[in-house]
């Protein structure tokens, strides 16, 4: 395989259908905190939002899906919920 075979395939913009999985602390309004980051940067589809806790209860996962309009729209994202302290992980 070449390098340019390996690479990742780049988004294309606008996508009407981007899936996000925010990682964080369990805990009163972790989900409604999130969704309220999101949609200061996007249009969230509401139908696709699913929440899921951890076996031990410590983390939950929320999953949604957003109308991405571009790559800084996605940094702005990712970097508001990793202000609040309580996401470890954005996907």
């Amino acid at each position: 395989m070449t390098d340019s075979e390996v690479k990742a395939p780049k988004i294309e913009f606008p996508c009407a259908d981007y899936p996000i999985k925010i990682i964080g602390d369990t805990g009163v309004g972790f989900t409604d905190q999130v969704i309220e980051i999101v949609k200061k940067h996007a249009t969230i589809l509401d139908e696709k939002l699913a929440e899921r806790q951890s076996s031990n209860g410590k983390y939950t996962t929320v999953q949604l899906h957003i109308i991405a309009t571009g790559q800084d729209q996605l940094y702005d994202i990712n970097s508001e919920l990793r202000a609040t302290g309580k996401v470890h992980m954005v996907l």
